[in-house]
Order: C-alpha cells, then sequence, then structure tokens
C-alpha cells in the first residue's frame, strides 16, 4: 500500500514547480510521460496521472547545473 500523501495533477504540478522557480508547462509534462525523461508518476485509473511532490522536486534538482560565480566559470568548479 501506497504511504498517504499528497498528490498533485499534471496541471497542479505544472503550476508547483513554476511556482519554485522551474517553469514547465503541463503539455511538456505529458510529453515527457509519453517519451521519457519525465518526473515520476502514477496513474489512478485510466486516466488519470498523479504526481508526489518529492517526485517533482527531486527531477527539478536532478536538472539544475552546479552553481557558478561567473559565466566564465567552468560547472562545478567553486
Amino acid at each position: 500500500m501506497l504511504p498517504m500523501k499528497k498528490y498533485l495533477s499534471r496541471k497542479e504540478a505544472s503550476a508547483y514547480l513554476t511556482e519554485i522557480g522551474f517553469h514547465t508547462t503541463y503539455k511538456t509534462l505529458g510529453k515527457l510521460a509519453t517519451i521519457g525523461g519525465g518526473p515520476k508518476f502514477h496513474k489512478f485509473g485510466t486516466k488519470s496521472v498523479l504526481y508526489a511532490i518529492e517526485d517533482l522536486d527531486a527531477w527539478a534538482a536532478e536538472r539544475l547545473s552546479p552553481a557558478f560565480k561567473s559565466t566564465s566559470d567552468k560547472a562545478g568548479a567553486l
């Protein structure tokens, strides 16, 4: 049994990601669910797709580059 936690619809997931600084449309999430490369999701019934906030946070963190001090820095060289 899955632990009870809050799940977001695709539109809610898109709004959540955008709110925390990672602009992502619900259409992009839909495309990534089809071709791969998007955040993990669950199916509820035959059509509903649900995202756990932890999975959205993890996906966004994986896509984030290391911090830079300037535009001439090498990646990750702090």
